[in-house]
């Protein structure tokens, strides 16, 4: 039985044309990023706006990327974790906005495990918004398998790229599991003593702990397989170190199409008007009932 393409599946949805070309143009970019990591792999001489070393992969994909969607009109702003500013193309003859983070996870390229391009588009022509407004996201991650996950408001669907270059779909209408998995970020020493208190329950609870270092691989476990990821406020970072735009929002929004919840702790993502660029959020994300304990015990 042949496997349904993902130009297939998005002619099945109710999606206009011109967000179906976007998708499948930048879904189409996944195979020269991932081509592009032999011949950079090693860091470069500069810093993201963030203070960040960059590899030279995040300069080459955010380059790529960029021009990319300029050349297809189809973008009136794009908001990139690798630009200082928001960029607007005035030519653009649709009105999709798209925030991107190139490269997800890119210092672990050095030790080959998986990494993710990370995307959200909105239907407005504005990347300066809260999330529950977007109207697709999508995200690549180069692990063993190449594989895309994507969402236009009608489900989550995964596909994975064949030797024709081609994504073909392997999971329909994915709902998140169960499982009693977590993973966390910063240093113990510098957690807040309710975040102490949320991990050391869920411990005592079973729950076994699974973190890569990369955000969007962490999260694909977790939808796949269920769980609670976070990256809470600590000492140091009180308001959050990942950022709302880039990364909170689009997979935000791909776990609670899928069922899950996405969470400050204390509020929605999805509902926070973003007040920069760089605008960043301590984050649980997941199955619905482990986030929901952990905001019991974070509002508590």
């Amino acid at each position: 039985m042949a496997k349904i393409t993902l130009k297939q599946y998005l002619d099945s949805t109710a999606s206009p044309d011109d967000l179906k070309e976007l998708i499948q143009l930048i879904a189409a970019q996944g195979p020269a990023i991932r081509n592009a990591f032999i011949t950079n792999q090693k860091y470069a001489d500069t810093q993201n706006i963030y203070g960040e070393t960059q590899m030279k992969l995040d300069i080459w994909s955010n380059e790529h990327l960029k021009q990319v969607l300029k050349k297809s009109k189809l973008v009136k702003e794009l908001a990139s974790e690798e630009e200082a500013e928001v960029l607007s193309f005035p030519d653009a003859k649709s009105n999709y906005a798209v925030t991107m983070d190139p490269l997800d996870g890119s210092s672990l390229i050095q030790v080959n495990l998986a990494v993710g391009t990370i995307i959200g588009i909105y239907d407005n022509g504005k990347v300066m918004q809260p999330g529950k407004n977007m109207r697709a996201a999508m995200y690549i991650l180069y692990g063993p398998l190449t594989t895309l996950t994507v969402t236009v408001k009608e489900g989550i669907y995964m596909f994975a790229l064949n030797d024709k270059n081609e994504f073909t779909m392997t999971d329909q209408n994915v709902k998140i599991g169960d499982k009693k998995l977590y993973g966390t970020g910063a240093l113990q020493k510098d957690w807040v003593p309710k975040h102490k208190k949320f991990i050391n329950e869920i411990v005592k609870d079973g729950f076994k702990l699974r973190y890569s270092g990369s955000f969007v691989a962490d999260v694909h476990q977790f939808l796949k397989y269920g769980g609670v990821f976070s990256y809470p406020l600590y000492k140091g970072h009180m308001g959050g170190k990942l950022r709302l735009l880039f990364e909170a929002n689009p997979l935000g929004f791909i776990v609670t199409q899928a069922g899950g919840k996405v969470s400050t702790g204390e509020k929605n993502i999805l509902t926070i008007m973003p007040e920069k660029v760089d605008h960043r959020v301590p984050i649980y994300i997941g199955t619905k009932k482990y986030v929901e304990r952990a905001e019991k015990i974070i509002k508590g």
